[in-house]
């Protein structure tokens, strides 16, 4: 069978899935969520074993630590794939819900109704929980998802599909509500991302090589999950000790993930306040520090030699325990540094006036800005959303974590009672 013919059959197998999931009941939706859940519970040893495959092949091929956290499933991270998907159930079903009503002087009412996406296509990398996430949130928004993870993560996406199958089968729900491709193959990739015919919308997860290639491609509609470089900037009258545990977190809490931190900025006038202490801080902790020549200057009076910080790196997602560190001369300084070197992701400001504050936030163009709290907090879960299929970085169609509605579209639905245009 061609690559052309394979994907022929997955889209077929798809979509019709994707016509029974557009009239299921909320219901039946929610009972094979609960039972995806006790599969995925009632199946950890299989998980493990099958993530102990690919986590010994990323080892054996010099895979680095953050690289490794990220394919890690432990008990706590199947645990909480079981905790999505009851969480995705508890929420309410965006599908048939009426956006905004319209009542024109001829009689006629107009309902904007959500309505599914349809078909979806997600690519994705060394996330194995995304074979969950994807799947929980776009059965109970109403697509079928075709699911593509990288060669990496095999095994663990194997038996995570595995697992959700049982309670689809168990439910007689047709099994094109999702389907996995095993074949990780770029050549199929290719003919995924030109299968007009059966997919509606394509998001890729990964690095930004992956997304790329991906939106270089695609001949479908692409919604970005792009690189994630973050940014806290502490004021010069900040709470400096709330500053540190933010800045701390946002860094070290979870170095390997979109919304960890990779530039730490700093008000020059308090800078040698604040600087030192933190850095001295993230040094205890492991973190590789990068820094303008200022905030060299100030750290080197301390007794930290630090290397230099290019501009090369600002533009860097380490994904790692590495921070970059730039001293800067006001908020509209840090705000242009950002709109400059940042990705559109997640950036906070500690603030010394709410001034400052409303600045920030009306003119730092990102999908989520803070004020006095942890970038970390760009997630779908964390946002009420029950999980998030991306964290779009896009402007359309959706930004941000994208949940239930995000995966929605809408048509209009029109009420008359015989009127004729003239």
């Amino acid at each position: 069978m061609t690559n052309h013919e394979k994907m022929k059959s997955f889209t077929a197998r798809a979509k019709e899935g994707a016509r029974e999931l557009a009239i299921l009941s909320t219901e039946r939706k929610n009972r094979v969520l609960i039972q995806m859940a006790e599969s995925i519970n009632s199946s950890k040893d299989m998980i493990k074993s099958a993530n102990k495959i690919d986590m010994e092949k990323a080892v054996k091929t010099g895979k680095n630590s953050a690289y490794l956290e990220r394919l890690t499933l432990n008990d706590k991270r199947i645990d909480a794939m079981s905790s999505m998907m009851k969480d995705v159930a508890c929420l309410p079903d965006p599908v048939g819900a009426i956006m905004e009503t319209i009542l024109r002087p001829n009689g006629l009412r107009i309902d904007k109704v959500r309505v599914p996406i349809g078909v979806i296509g997600i690519i994705y990398e060394s996330r194995p929980n995304v074979t969950a996430d994807s799947a929980a949130l776009c059965l109970k928004s109403g697509n079928s998802v075709i699911l593509r993870g990288g060669s990496d993560a095999i095994e663990s996406n194997k038996a995570i599909y595995t697992a959700m199958r049982l309670a689809v089968v168990k439910e007689g729900i047709n099994e094109g509500v999702f389907l996995l491709i095993e074949d990780t193959s770029r050549e199929l990739v290719d003919e995924m991302l030109a299968a007009l015919y059966g997919i509606d919308l394509i998001m890729p997860r990964g690095g930004e090589s992956l997304i790329n290639e991906v939106s270089k491609k695609s001949k479908i509609p692409v919604i970005k999950h792009y690189k994630g470089i973050c940014h806290v900037y502490v004021d010069e009258y900040a709470d400096f000790k709330m500053a540190e545990e933010i800045c701390f977190n946002a860094k070290v809490q979870r170095p390997g993930v979109c919304n960890a931190m990779e530039t730490m900025l700093g008000q020059e006038k308090k800078a040698l306040d604040f600087l030192p202490d933190m850095v001295n801080r993230f040094i205890k902790a492991g973190v590789k520090i990068k820094a303008c020549e200022t905030a060299r200057k100030i750290l080197a009076g301390r007794g930290f030699l630090v290397e230099s910080a290019r501009d090369s790196d600002f533009a860097t997602e380490y994904l790692d325990l590495i921070l970059n560190v730039k001293i800067v001369k006001s908020v509209d300084e840090a705000i242009k540094h950002i709109n400059t070197f940042g990705s559109n992701h997640s950036d906070s400001i500690c603030p010394s006036d709410k001034k400052n504050a409303e600045k920030f936030t009306k003119e730092v163009d990102s999908a989520a800005v803070y004020v006095n709290a942890s970038t970390r907090f760009t997630d779908g879960g964390e946002f009420g959303k029950g999980a998030e299929i991306g964290i779009s970085t896009d402007k359309l169609h959706a930004r941000g974590p994208m949940g239930l509605e995000e995966l929605t579209t809408y048509k209009y639905i029109v009420h008359g009672n015989g009127q004729i245009r003239t």
